[in-house]
């Protein structure tokens, strides 16, 4: 079983690169300002359902390399703190979004929900995120690695759905503060980066 404090701290770090502007939650915040926050949760729940998808694929993905090569799981492993870094540097040098008429098209309920389902699977960045950001905060030593990360990807999702959830909530207050404080946005981009940082020496070191 992984420790409480590791879960925590993946926790913690989940809803901080939730809160991060992109074209994910920018897309439901702006659905459920236009067409209300049933749209908003809809769309969440699309890209929640690509996230199950992704994580499924690369638990087994990761289990089966674990399995089949321990020297494969570390350098799996090793990876992960480059990618993080390189995630990082992205970060830092991110740049307040803006909210482009393309990602405003008013969408059927239904088409809301497929769209978030195809904007999360077709986007390969997630799966190499997963790739790289899971595998650090597991231990063949607490037990079966595809539970763990089964486990952490589902506490991820929740963190997303809570992310999410609530800029579909308060979609009109966080609209107005994400679209006329480009400054608020580079702020959280900035911490974002100071998070992958943190990640990626946390597993140099452990």
């Amino acid at each position: 079983m992984i420790p409480t404090e590791t879960l925590a701290l993946f926790f913690a770090a989940s809803l901080s690169l939730a809160l991060v502007p992109g074209p994910d939650n920018i897309f439901v915040l702006m659905q459920s300002a236009m067409h209300g926050r049933k749209a908003g949760f809809l769309m969440t729940l699309g890209l929640c359902t690509g996230l199950l998808l992704h994580t499924t694929a690369v638990c087994l993905g990761v289990a089966i390399i674990f399995q089949s090569s321990a020297l494969a799981f570390t350098l799996l492993k090793l990876l992960g703190p480059v990618y993080l870094l390189y995630l990082a540097w992205l970060a830092f040098r991110a740049e307040a979004d803006t909210l482009d008429s393309d990602r405003t098209v008013a969408l059927s309920l239904r088409k809301l929900y497929y769209r978030g389902i195809i904007m999360n699977i077709t986007n390969p960045k997630v799966a190499i995120f997963f790739l790289a950001f899971l595998p650090q905060f597991t231990d063949p030593s607490q037990g079966a690695i595809i539970f763990q990360m089964l486990l952490l990807g589902g506490l991820f999702i929740i963190a997303t759905v809570l992310v999410f959830g609530g800029i579909a909530y308060f979609s009109s207050l966080i609209g107005e503060w994400l679209t006329r404080s480009q400054s608020s946005q580079i702020m959280i981009n900035r911490a974002a980066g100071i998070v992958f940082t943190a990640l990626a020496f946390r597993s140099l070191v452990n």
